[in-house]
């Protein structure tokens, strides 16, 4: 049985066709990519396996559970759990309190839910800043503390939107070290993002997105030397660049 499965999954914004006849899966332990241009309906997808909108037609399954019709609180209690593209941290709280929130998710306990908020805090590198508000942080700092939110609810499969914009090279380093370190420990990952060479060198499999259909998916190497990635996303420069 597929940790995801997404089949025939469409969505329309009048005129729009955001997502058209999406059908992926996902295996347990996976990392897959999901790359394509701007408004190829990447985060559209994301908030749609993750409840934040509702299919117009399509299925789409989580550990053999249907996931249409749920909110987005319930499916994070599945354990299925996404970031933000556009971080917006509760600015006056602190970083450990804003973590505090996502752990609830798992227990009722304010100890309970302290104690695994200074773990994940441990976990991203953000220890030293708990005492912070969270509005007082670098960019760097609050993709960080997304990630950490996002890792309190204690997820299956994470869904991470662009957790690298916007990022020195340095700091994209340092979050590619902490996703493998994340995926090592057991948790999935499906990705969208648009720093090539961090996806391709962390991603299993890579499905392309283009005006909302599928047009390609394979391992790193397949895709980066598909004509129709190239031609759509990807550009000349990175044919051939994925390890193989």
């Amino acid at each position: 049985m597929s940790l995801l499965e997404v089949r025939a999954l469409s969505k329309r914004f009048g005129g729009l066709q955001a997502v058209s006849d999406l059908s992926l899966s996902m295996a347990e332990g996976e990392v897959l990519g999901l790359i394509g241009p701007n408004g190829a309906g990447k985060t559209t997808a994301f908030s749609l396996f993750s409840g934040f909108l509702a299919p117009d037609s399509g299925e789409i399954e989580f550990r053999g559970r249907s996931l249409v019709g749920l909110r987005p609180h319930q499916i994070c209690h599945l354990g299925l759990t996404r970031t933000f593209q556009i971080v917006r941290p509760f600015p006056h709280l602190s970083v450990l309190e804003n973590v505090r929130v996502g752990a609830f998710a798992r227990t009722a306990s304010s100890q309970t839910a302290a104690a695994r908020a200074r773990q994940v805090l441990h976990e991203v590198g953000l220890e030293a800043k708990a005492d912070v508000p969270a509005g007082e942080l670098t960019l760097a700092e609050r993709k960080r503390l997304e990630l950490a939110r996002a890792l309190a609810t204690e997820p299956v499969l994470l869904l991470l939107d662009e957790v690298m914009a916007g990022l020195s090279a340095a700091e994209t380093e340092r979050i590619v070290e902490l996703i493998r370190g994340i995926n090592a420990r057991g948790v999935s990952l499906l990705l969208i993002e648009h720093v090539m060479r961090a996806v391709m060198n962390l991603s299993h499999r890579i499905a392309v997105l283009n005006y909302g259909q599928l047009i390609a998916e394979g391992t790193p190497a397949q895709v980066a030397n598909d004509p129709r990635v190239i031609e759509a996303y990807l550009g000349e420069e990175y044919a051939g660049t994925a390890p193989g």
